[in-house]
């Protein structure tokens, strides 16, 4: 829908352009615009993460060096070169600890796809999509799992949100390697953000390995928890992206907090 108020197209919609000595017409900005509002309006991106861009995401220091975090310094460029090359044949999986900047960094990709391009997008909890296919259960419900699951499969780019990473049921499984696997037919783009389990020390003779006597990869382990099969599939369908840092919101944010200056404390 075009602005009524677009001074290039006197709110039509469409703008005259001259071309090799031929007047014709294109469409306006302003519709493109218009409909990438509505789109992003659409995508379900919750308040917190509304301004989340590439340009506001802290690349943090390493206390140890100085130097900018490397693992935070790639995810970031990565994350953007996958939106300057879209359309891909892969999407991204962020993975690492939690208050890395995992949603950040995901949710920056999927508001530049909409905003630039135009691309139909949603953002899900995985949690919270979970929640929606349990209550349709329910028979005084009057959404279906269909109706929960549908717009999830057929978006053409779904951000997946902290995915289950602690025994996940059967049931869970089952419902991702639905989701997944749908998505991964119909070779639709998915970004998935999920956190790795805390670090353990085992030792050598105790550390996970191939019936080769390999060490399986510490990210690999996290993955096999949703089977072998799905975990396969998203090494297939995305590119691993692992982030590497201490947790965002309790080294900066909590530091940033403040009362305001006035504000005094009446002790008894």
């Amino acid at each position: 829908m075009a602005r009524r108020d677009c001074r290039a197209c006197d709110g039509t919609g469409w703008k005259p352009v001259e071309a090799g000595g031929v007047r014709c017409v294109v469409r306006c900005e302003c519709q493109v615009s218009e409909r990438s509002d509505q789109l992003l309006r659409q995508a379900r991106i919750p308040r917190r993460y509304a301004q989340c861009e590439f340009e506001n995401f802290d690349v943090r220091k390493d206390q140890a060096t100085g130097d900018a975090n490397p693992s935070l310094a790639a995810a970031r460029f990565y994350a953007q070169k996958f939106v300057d090359e879209y359309p891909t044949d892969f999407g991204l999986l962020f993975i690492g600890p939690t208050g890395a900047g995992k949603t950040h960094l995901a949710v920056a990709v999927l508001r530049e796809l909409i905003l630039r391009r135009g691309i139909e997008g949603l953002f899900y909890d995985f949690r919270d999509l979970l929640k929606e296919i349990q209550d349709s259960y329910n028979p005084v419900s009057q959404v279906s799992e269909f109706r929960v699951l549908q717009p999830v499969i057929d978006v053409e780019v779904l951000l997946l949100d902290e995915l289950a990473s602690t025994s996940p049921t059967e049931w869970v499984k089952e419902t991702l390697h639905h989701i997944i696997n749908s998505r991964y037919n119909q070779k639709k783009t998915t970004l998935i953000t999920t956190t790795l389990p805390p670090p353990r020390e085992l030792s050598d003779h105790d550390r996970p390995r191939t019936p080769s006597g390999e060490e399986i990869p510490e990210v690999e382990r996290s993955l096999n928890q949703f089977g072998i099969t799905l975990s396969s599939r998203l090494f297939e369908m995305c590119k691993i992206i692992e982030m590497r840092s201490d947790d965002y919101r309790k080294a900066i944010k909590q530091k940033g907090i403040r009362f305001k200056p006035d504000c005094t404390v009446n002790e008894a």
